[in-house]
């Protein structure tokens, strides 16, 4: 009895029946997007145990893989929803999100709570030096398309697309060898996370799940996130009117949070534990997934399942998501480059989120949405 009174994201479960009352007989939109939100939380930590557990009975090699690939199927099932409905703004600021709350909200936290428990938490620098410089492809990824936009002016809408459908391919080649790097060449580098992330995995579930079960979950828990997320989607824009907020800040802090929100947890339990190997790996990690993989993906997917009426979508992201996602890299170097860290260095990095957090929410809609120059009149996506 004690172990379902512990707090637990579980908990989180009993708003998916408010949602789907709210979604065939409420209708009232806020509430959807509110439930549905809230009921994502634990539906994506289900995926992320029995993807765990999965890996465990395939071997390192492709286990590694597994993890690598359905790390962040949250987000990408949230996204794809969006894509298919034509939110490309909401789309492209979900990846922004995820990527500066990882950064800054995940590692902060982590930081934060391991601190006031430990005076110092090392961590291996060799190992985050690799995570460091594919951060920074990453912020390369986004300032390319955007600094096209901002250059070439109007009327450019075609080679935009062009442009990013080439960093898109480069991006998902340079993202598969990573993966040969972390996972055979120089896997010794990333053995100390690894290790660490099997004992909890332990301590978490006592007893290995079968490979029956784990993909059981795996599926069912997709589903049940693939329906929440659908439904949070089509009240996304009454909610955000509803509460004063734009599209954007909506996809960069509140969708970004949903969608992370067990990876968050994760972070915070292993620093506090004094496993910042893990802790980083999974802030950093996650981040760079989500630039080198997801949103690759996402522009792929958007040539066959984006709207006709839309078109494509490009990787030209706003000037604030551009600068925040700079900003964010530069500030986790600085707190990541010396291998350990403390309290203090999780203030800092919280502290920028909320500025960042702070600008967005205040952001003018045509500002926030819009891209770095005025477009073309009538071209989508922008």
């Amino acid at each position: 009895m004690s172990s379902y009174l512990k707090p637990s994201l579980n908990w989180l479960l009993v708003f998916i029946p408010i949602a789907a009352y709210q979604e065939f007989i409420g209708h009232n939109h806020t509430w959807i997007f509110i439930a549905s939100c809230l009921a994502i939380i634990p539906a994506a930590g289900w995926m992320g145990r029995a993807t765990e557990h999965l890996a465990e009975r395939t071997g390192d090699g492709i286990g590694g893989l597994l993890n690598a690939t359905f790390g962040n199927a949250a987000e990408l099932i949230i996204a794809l929803i969006a894509l298919h409905a034509g939110m490309y703004d909401v789309v492209k600021a979900s990846i922004t999100g995820s990527i500066i709350g990882n950064l800054l909200l995940v590692l902060g936290a982590a930081c934060f709570a391991g601190g006031l428990k430990h005076p110092n938490l090392p961590f291996n620098a060799k190992g985050v030096s690799s995570y460091s410089s594919m951060v920074f492809l990453a912020a390369a990824s986004l300032v390319a398309p955007a600094t096209f936009h901002h250059l070439g002016g109007e009327s450019i809408h075609d080679k935009e697309l062009s442009l990013s459908l080439v960093i898109a391919i480069v991006l998902i080649i340079t993202y598969g060898c990573s993966l040969l790097f972390s996972l055979h060449t120089h896997r010794q580098l990333f053995t100390g996370s690894s290790a660490q992330a099997a004992e909890v995995e332990d301590e978490a579930a006592g007893t290995h799940w079968s490979v029956k079960k784990a993909i059981s979950v795996l599926v069912g828990a997709t589903v049940v996130l693939s329906i929440l997320a659908e439904w949070m989607v089509g009240s996304v824009t009454h909610a955000a009117t509803a509460f004063g907020m734009t599209n954007v800040f909506v996809g960069v802090i509140i969708v970004a949070i949903v969608g992370n929100a067990a990876e968050h947890s994760t972070a915070i339990l292993m620093a506090m534990k004094k496993r910042m190997d893990l802790a980083v790996g999974i802030a950093l990690g996650s981040s760079i997934q989500i630039a080198l993989f997801v949103a690759p993906v996402l522009v792929f997917a958007s040539y066959f399942i984006g709207p006709e009426s839309a078109g494509p979508m490009d990787l030209v992201f706003t000037t604030a998501e551009v600068l925040a996602i700079i900003l964010a890299v530069l500030v986790t170097e600085q707190v990541v480059g010396d291998g350990e860290s403390n309290w203090l260095e999780g203030v800092q990095l919280l502290s920028v989120y909320i500025i960042i957090g702070v600008l967005f929410y205040f952001l003018p809609e045509a500002l926030s949405s819009g891209a770095i120059a005025p477009a073309a009149p009538g071209v989508p996506g922008h």
